[in-house]
């Protein structure tokens, strides 16, 4: 008897506290069959922008492939637009300034590149990104703005890079020992990114800091005083026939 009163309190109190309690239980299993299917739909539709991102840069490669620019920039647009949270986006950008530097368009791979630069996550191509416009900056004559863009750049995979990149710059600037400095730093890099044998030949090259160029110091004008006839110097024949 003992027993079956402890079985009836048992159930009364379950149903005592499903009573209190039941409603928020029912609400929790609904939240999470609710965000799982919500990040379920969420990774779906990430997985179609993905493939569909693929197919438009898939086109648009064939296009810098042709030398379609405007095709291309059509395409590049679309992927900006459309799919810009996407790796596509950022490799459109690096197509689109290789597709412009073909073309002689060299600002507008620039502006493409700077894009790039600027834009969030993406990290890697990014980084490529930096090294191609200070390529593009050098070869605008613009060291200056290299220097601005790679110093104080921490990026052990594209060192060198930068290193040679800035060499370059300082050296267009005529800051020898800052570029000397710089392509030291690009060959000791290891990861085989450097042409090392440029990078030596760029450091050789270099004049030496400290031969300065003499100063030219302009000669004094002599002055030549005029010749004077004295009184007592001889007249000759000559001359006194002519004075007759």
């Amino acid at each position: 008897m003992d027993d079956l009163q402890s079985e009836k309190e048992q159930i009364e109190e379950i149903r005592a506290w499903w009573a209190e309690y039941g409603r928020y239980v029912i609400a929790g299993v609904v939240i999470a069959v609710g965000l799982l299917f919500g990040y379920n739909q969420y990774e779906s539709s990430k997985l179609s922008a993905e493939v569909a991102a693929s197919v438009l840069y898939e086109s648009l490669a064939v296009n810098v492939g042709e030398g379609n620019l405007e095709e291309a920039e059509a395409v590049a647009a679309e992927l900006e637009t459309d799919y810009a949270n996407t790796s596509y986006a950022a490799q459109s950008k690096l197509a689109m300034a290789r597709l412009y530097m073909d073309k002689n368009r060299d600002q507008d791979a620039a502006d493409v590149l700077r894009e790039l630069v600027a834009m969030r996550g993406n990290r890697e191509l990014r980084k490529i990104g930096r090294v191609r416009l200070a390529r593009i900056l050098l070869y605008q004559d613009k060291p200056q703005e290299v220097v601005d863009l790679l110093v104080d750049q921490e990026e052990e995979a594209f060192a060198g890079l930068y290193a040679e990149a800035l060499g370059d710059a300082y050296a267009a600037l005529g800051r020898v020992e800052e570029a000397g400095d710089a392509y030291r730093i690009a060959l000791a890099d290891i990861s085989q990114t450097v042409n090392r044998g440029l990078v030596q030949m760029k450091l050789v090259d270099l004049p030496d800091p400290e031969q300065a160029e003499p100063e030219v110091i302009p000669a004094e004008e002599e002055t030549v005083a005029p010749e004077e006839t004295t009184a007592d110097e001889p007249i000759s024949a000559d001359e006194a026939g002519e004075t007759e």
